[in-house]
């Protein structure tokens, strides 16, 4: 599965559209284009004829060289500056080993066994400087360049996409400084990707447990984006469940309380009549209440379903919270500012003093208050995130969602695949672009 486990993802997991890829579907046409005259240039016999200069090296003759079957080596890098959390070699891997090969009178013949592959891990970490000529490749492949010319598409975009999302969460849970980020990018992109994004996000999840020494647990949000590693989504409450109890928030909570399996978070959504402080302490005593009766009663595992997790806020970026005084500065007034969640913190800290609680209650009120959680949501990207920690602002988890999807500036994760290397009468050859080499990198494994 990864660097974690040492083991590798195969087609039962990703489910390949084995077919249309092998025809070059997935594949930029000229791609296709290239496989299909050189296959016929191998079928034709042809042989290198010099119509220009060529760069191999003095002493080796271009004579009688089969363009048509010409051996390559090729390496993956990323174009990435700084670290990258590499992520889509066991999907790319999967797709040189069903897809590698030609079409013979209808029928496909694979090649995958005559290459020679090296990957590194899903998870490991790569650096890069901004120079193409200095890169760390995350996969290397030595065969017939027309078997394997059509995948160079999807393998770079699989690489691309997954290692961006996964540096993105590498990013932002360091950013959060250990605490739970919750993935809940979901809405943002067509649901064919979740599996794919669900994926890098525990990669980089566990990537980041290891490098910090932490033992976060996953959070996603759709059972898609656990799909490839075993994992099922959770939610909270939405605001369209809220408006279905007609904006009482309480009463949806008590709802989902009731209802609602026991191992899922109750955690409340309180922005919904933009009075975060007052439905969170509404919600807070219609809860315990619930929780302090059953459990007089001596049904404790019935009381468990109305202890309240966390109240998470996403107050509109185009709005002040009531609760929250005005300065005249929108940074300081409005959406979930560092103000509001303090306010929040405050108030759910100190509720139970007003309940009129008997004496042998008044502990257990207390640790049921402050035991619960502050989750933000609503535009949380790195920078913001810094900010709020720096501030020390009482956040317990960052629900993060549409900047885990960012590809501008610092985040592209650009992969780029490269020629490094031709085979001329049994010797490798370098033989790149100019402004490319051949590189290494030592976490690169033999595969196959």
């Amino acid at each position: 599965m990864s660097l974690f486990n040492r083991q590798r993802l195969n087609n039962d997991v990703f489910k390949l559209d084995v077919e249309r890829m092998r025809a070059g579907w997935y594949t930029d046409k000229y791609f296709t284009n290239i496989a299909s005259m050189l296959t016929a240039l191998s079928q034709q016999g042809y042989t290198y004829q010099p119509a220009g200069q060529n760069r191999l090296p003095a002493g080796i003759s271009a004579e009688n060289i089969s363009a048509g079957d010409i051996e390559v080596e090729m390496q993956w890098f990323t174009r990435r500056l700084g670290r990258t959390v590499v992520v889509g070699l066991d999907k790319s891997l999967t797709m040189l080993q069903h897809c590698t090969g030609f079409f013979e009178n209808g029928l496909f013949n694979s090649t995958a066994d005559k290459l020679e592959v090296w990957a590194v891990h899903d998870g490991e970490l790569v650096h890069g400087t901004g120079d193409p000529a200095v890169v760390e490749p995350v996969m290397r492949v030595r065969g017939r360049y027309r078997d394997f010319a059509i995948l160079e598409t999807p393998t770079l975009g699989i690489l691309t996409r997954a290692s961006r999302v996964a540096t993105n969460v590498y990013e932002t849970m360091i950013a959060a400084r250990g605490k739970p980020v919750m993935f809940f990018p979901a809405r943002f992109d067509i649901h064919e990707v979740q599996a794919a994004d669900g994926y890098a996000y525990n990669i980089a999840l566990q990537r980041f447990n290891m490098d910090y020494e932490k033992t976060l647990g996953p959070f996603v949000s759709t059972d898609a984006q656990g799909d490839w590693w075993g994992g099922a989504g959770g939610g909270t409450v939405s605001h369209s469940a809220i408006a279905c109890f007609l904006g009482d928030t309480p009463e949806a909570m008590l709802a989902f309380a009731r209802v609602v399996a026991p191992h899922i978070p109750r955690i409340a959504l309180v922005d919904f009549n933009n009075d975060c402080v007052t439905d969170a302490l509404e919600v807070c005593r219609a809860m315990f209440e619930r929780y302090r009766a059953l459990s007089d009663l001596g049904d404790a595992t019935e009381a468990a379903r109305y202890r309240l997790y966390g109240v998470r806020l996403d107050t509109s970026g185009s709005l002040r919270d009531k609760s929250v005084p005005p300065l005249g500065d929108p940074a300081l007034d409005l959406g979930v500012n560092p103000r509001l969640v303090f306010l929040v913190r405050q108030a759910l800290d100190s509720a139970w003093q007003s309940w009129g609680l008997p004496a042998a209650w008044h502990e257990r009120a207390r640790q049921y208050c402050q035991s619960v959680k502050i989750v933000v949501s609503g535009g949380f990207n790195p920078e913001r995130i810094t900010r709020f920690e720096k501030l020390c602002v009482p956040v317990d988890i960052y629900a993060v969602g549409s900047s885990l999807f960012d590809n501008h500036g610092p985040t592209v994760c650009d992969f780029t695949a490269d020629v490094v290397r031709v085979k001329v009468r049994g010797e490798w050859v370098p033989l790149a672009k100019v402004g490319r080499q051949v590189c290494d990198n030592p976490a690169l494994e033999r595969v196959w």
